[in-house]
């Protein structure tokens, strides 16, 4: 052991065995209490004070080490009577109302005084509920071989916010915190917490939504007999498509290609690009925003035949 080492240790060894009186300064903590249901508060209460307390060495040494088990060691703010704005200053406000410093007995320390801060001030505003969206702030990427299919589910999608007025009427949204969620290979379904904005004056309720997002392994299938469809065809005129259907190769999630018809994919083709001297025009293709991709369409052309319209 180093000589200053031996020092420390003496002098925390006579330090607790001594019957001798000290001051010390502790992080005691701060609860306002009676508040109004009509108001709410507009900025954060310091949640401590450095409180300075005096006692033997060992009484001081037992009530640090003990103060964090006891939620009745504390000081209290009465904010009653407490209409709009109001400074407390402590010092002041703790040697009138000395019931407010809340020390158990058992301790056997006494208080002398606010060390830090001087001052609380008090903003109060009316009390403001509404409901709001929940966003879900999460970066979310599947294991190699799998996809995200479907839209995500949020429950609920809604919570309310409580405070005061002045805030609650600027938040039109309530996100979660931020989730990573990386190589998933099952379906998500978990909690997740919301992202308490000013939580000391803001309340949420609940303070949690649950969240579903399915995730499927990455699989093709060849879909045949899609009808294709005629777009912008006029009245004086009939159009026969040949061949009137086709098919071709889905990419996407096992569940959800597997649960396809021919008619969940919209073939087209566009008559405004019709010329007699033109028999064979290129398909268009729109698939379901799911599927991954198409590939191998066959064929890849449809003829059209017009005639005039029998009237």
């Amino acid at each position: 052991m180093t000589f200053g080492a031996f020092v420390l240790a003496l002098s925390l060894w006579l330090f607790l065995i001594s019957n001798n009186t000290y001051n010390m300064v502790v992080d005691m903590p701060i609860e306002a209490r009676n508040l109004s249901a009509q108001h709410a508060l507009n900025k954060e209460v310091p949640k401590v004070a450095k409180v300075r307390l005096k006692g033997t060495g060992r009484s001081l040494f037992k009530s640090y080490i003990l103060k964090s088990f006891f939620p009745n060691f504390k000081l209290v703010i009465d904010l009653e009577r407490i209409s709009e704005e109001y400074s407390f200053i402590l010092n002041d406000y703790f040697e009138r109302y000395p019931q407010k410093i809340s020390i158990p007995s058992n301790f056997d320390v006494q208080y002398v005084e606010i060390v830090y801060p001087n001052s609380i001030q008090i903003s109060l505003d009316e009390y403001k509920e509404k409901i709001v969206d929940v966003v879900v702030n999460a970066n979310i990427s599947p294991a190699p071989g799998y996809t995200m299919v479907g839209n995500s589910e949020i429950i609920p999608r809604k919570v309310k916010i409580a405070g005061p007025k002045e805030t609650i009427e600027k938040i039109n949204i309530v996100s979660t915190i931020k989730y990573d969620l990386n190589e998933i290979s099952d379906e998500i379904q978990t909690k997740m917490i919301l992202n308490t904005i000013a939580e000391d004056i803001i309340e949420l309720t609940p303070k949690e939504v649950l969240f579903k997002q399915k995730i499927e392994i990455i699989s093709e299938r060849i879909i045949s007999e899609i009808p294709v469809q005629l777009k912008n065809v006029v009245d004086e005129v009939q159009v026969f498509l040949s061949p009137q259907t086709v098919s071709l190769t889905v990419v996407g999630g096992i569940d959800f290609i597997s649960s396809l018809n021919p008619k969940d994919i919209y073939i087209n083709v566009d008559f405004s690009k019709w010329k007699p001297s033109v028999k064979f025009y290129p398909i268009q293709v729109e698939a379901p925003t799911d599927i991954i991709k198409w590939m191998d369409l066959s064929p890849q052309n449809i003829e059209l035949i017009v005639t005039k319209s029998i009237e």
